[in-house]
């Protein structure tokens, strides 16, 4: 994998020489790329090639973002006398290519038994029992300096504890992100962290009627006059059929909405988190492999949309296989292949950002390792190529539109591609992206992505893809 100086240009031909069997992005003129069915050398892709009906909106340039378990934050970011100069210099590369820093969310699950010591000297502090076992941690006020090592303009989502049920703990953290970060850095906070999961077994109905009345006091406390909230980052598995009754009374940020958690006008965002496979368990996402249905999530996005607008929908946590992921499995460039089409795929049915979850030690979906540990050296992973492809697509434009042109959709809005692919079709994906200020904007695509994700083990013997 070859990664270029934050002060070199990334150039197109980047992609092309280094990955080209595997993933390009193009410039697109009048011709389309053609691709024959039976030789797989060629894809011939349906026209026009005008802009299309089902567009998105203008990318918000933080489409590939982060959230970092917060547990975990000092080793990705170091603090004011140590900062972590790998860490800067990749997220430093990030915002060269769009101009705009990535969002970071602090949260995760360790975020439920986060709490704040004024008194504390440490910047974090994870107080691990005899068993080696983390039983909480505690932030001080010098853990802001380590937020700001962050590139400049970079926004923060701070999560809250909900699961202690501590309101007078919720409000001295968001009291604190304040004071320390104040108003221009905080994005939002968030209360809870997978919520549908604790022990308490909330429904949408008990978690609005404690969420929503801490929104509204927290904002009056800090003076806050504007919606600075975001509501749900519930994790279980779309019930499916979804225009059901025991669809729509599911615990996720939709019902949450309806059981009135923005009665106060307090909430900004809503967040889903998503894992494709739960470790051990098996496949368990609504935003899937190419050549799966990804149809469930959509009429919560629309309807989330139609509330809140058109950027309040977000994966506000998001990775491969969850728990810190596997050897092999997810510190691989198949793991940057599905991480490149999964968040196009997500931007193409108007997820606003998707942030992808950084553990540690440094776990082994990380885009990077931040410190030596038993998992490996200090190192980039290939999947960090991943997010740098998305920002060089999106580039300085704020006015860039997305569409999954191959395979495209069904009626429902769902892939097109049925059971497990079509192995015909060559498990390809392509996007296109419109660009509203160019000449030409609405008569064909300004870039084309186009993405191979066939299997390929380089010890066998047929052709490579």
């Amino acid at each position: 994998m070859v990664f270029f100086d934050p002060t070199v240009s990334f150039c197109v031909m980047w992609f092309l020489s280094t990955v080209l069997p595997c993933v390009a992005l193009v410039s697109a003129r009048h011709a389309l790329l053609s691709r024959d069915d039976t030789s797989l050398s060629k894809l011939t892709l349906s026209g026009p090639a005008s802009l299309p009906i089902d567009a998105t909106p203008p990318l918000n340039p933080a489409l590939a973002s982060f959230s970092i378990e917060t547990t975990s934050f000092e080793e990705f970011m170091g603090n004011q006398s140590y900062p972590n100069k790998f860490s800067q210099n990749l997220f430093e590369n990030l915002k060269d290519r769009t101009g705009v820093p990535a969002e970071v969310r602090i949260g995760g699950i360790t975020a439920d038994s986060t709490f704040w010591d004024p008194n504390q000297e440490a910047a974090l502090y994870n107080f691990i029992d005899s068993k080696g076992v983390l039983r909480n941690t505690t932030l001080g006020p010098q853990f802001w300096n380590s937020v700001k090592l962050l590139p400049e303009g970079t926004k923060i989502v701070m999560t809250l504890d909900l699961e202690s049920l501590n309101y007078t703990g919720a409000l001295n953290m968001a009291e604190a992100a304040w004071m320390g970060l104040g108003s221009r850095q905080i994005s939002r906070f968030e209360i809870g962290n997978e919520p549908d999961q604790y022990y308490l077994n909330l429904d949408a109905q008990t978690y609005t009627a404690i969420w929503e009345p801490w929104t509204v006091n927290i904002s009056k406390a800090l003076g806050i006059d504007y919606p600075e909230f975001q509501v749900g980052a519930t994790v279980k598995n779309p019930l499916w059929p979804y225009n059901t009754p025991q669809a729509d009374a599911q615990f996720d940020c939709v019902s949450a909405l309806a059981a009135g958690a923005n009665d106060g006008h307090t909430v900004m965002t809503c967040s889903e988190h998503t894992y494709q496979f739960v470790t051990n368990l098996g496949r368990r996402s609504y935003v899937d492999q190419p050549g799966k249905s990804h149809t469930p999530g959509q009429p919560r996005i629309h309807s989330v949309r139609a509330q809140l607008g058109p950027d309040a929908f977000v994966f506000g946590e998001f990775n491969s296989v969850s728990c810190g992921g596997r050897a092999n499995v997810t510190n691989t460039f198949g793991q940057a292949m599905w991480l490149l089409d999964t968040t196009l795929y997500a931007a193409s049915i108007n997820v606003s950002r998707v942030y992808v979850h950084q553990g540690g030690p440094p776990a082994h979906y990380n885009l990077w390792y931040p410190v030596d540990s038993q998992n490996g050296p200090i190192q980039v992973l290939p999947s960090y190529s991943a997010y740098l492809f998305v920002t060089e697509a999106i580039g300085y434009s704020k006015s860039l539109r997305l569409s999954n042109i191959f395979p495209g959709r069904q009626a429902n809005g769902s892939s097109v591609t049925t059971a497990d692919g079509d192995p015909s079709a060559g498990q390809i994906s392509v996007y296109g992206f419109w660009d509203e200020n160019s000449a030409d904007s609405y008569d064909y695509p300004t870039k084309l992505a186009l993405l191979n994700l066939e299997l390929y083990n380089q010890t066998d013997s047929y052709p490579r893809p």
